[in-house]
């Protein structure tokens, strides 16, 4: 199989490629940390309730856990440009009995079939380094958010510092591709994953893009030794 990049048709054949097993090699290659990321972002809208949006929504996990934090006041539409990973999102909001609460659609990122200032908060978890064009795709988050609404980007960062940085390139370069491509069947997938980290490695990198974007009380935060981080900031009033 040929490798993939960045290019957006590139992009979605790799997502379709591993959606079957995406959720469990997601649980299997972070040891479970990817619940807890999420978990830690979602934390980001605290008081933000109505609508919010979740962009890249995969499987559908953060928006799950958007619901799960704020059962009774909040509604999510998660968008992808997969259609075979919103099936399987369909399948588990479903299982969940969450389809009244959560709206699924296919879309693009870099132009959202939304008016502006529609949400009180949108999200990207794990997506946005995927995308060539980052500063129009955050654009687009910031442009469909409400005056003093929440944009939220989950990350994969690199560590910087202490044993992490040892450990974390030989996992990253060498043990997740082997085990992602045994199990997934497509280990040229799992190989560009890591790459796609290496070169947008660091929150301040992110920071930077929503600086230019507008956004102010611009924040990261990292998780687990660096290896995420979650990055927040607001839209102007």
């Amino acid at each position: 199989m040929k490798p993939y990049s960045l290019h957006p048709e590139s992009i979605q054949n790799l997502f379709n490629n591993i959606a079957p097993t995406y959720d469990l090699l997601n649980r299997l290659l972070s040891l479970r940390r990817d619940l807890y990321w999420r978990k830690m972002a979602v934390r980001e809208f605290r008081g933000y309730n109505g609508w919010m949006l979740d962009i890249a929504t995969g499987t559908g996990d953060a928006a799950i856990e958007m619901i799960r934090q704020e059962d009774h006041e909040r509604k999510v539409f998660g968008i992808d440009f997969s259609e075979p990973m919103i099936r399987r999102a369909r399948e588990k909001l479903s299982k969940k009995e969450l389809l009244r609460r959560v709206g699924l659609g296919l879309g693009d990122a870099l132009s959202l079939p939304f008016r502006e200032n529609t949400f009180s908060g949108s999200m990207i978890a794990f997506g946005l380094r995927n995308m060539a064009e980052k500063e129009q795709s955050l654009s687009e988050m910031v442009r469909v958010v409400r005056p003093g609404g929440k944009v939220v980007i989950l990350e994969f960062t690199f560590p910087q510092k202490g044993l992490m940085r040892r450990l974390y390139p030989v996992y990253f370069k060498r043990i997740l591709p082997g085990i992602g491509g045994l199990i997934s069947g497509d280990r040229s997938a799992y190989a560009y994953l890591p790459e796609s980290v290496l070169h947008f490695r660091y929150a301040e990198e992110y920071e930077g893009l929503m600086r230019k974007s507008g956004l102010a009380n611009v924040l990261s935060r990292p998780l687990t030794g660096g290896v995420a981080s979650i990055i927040s900031g607001m839209k102007k009033d």
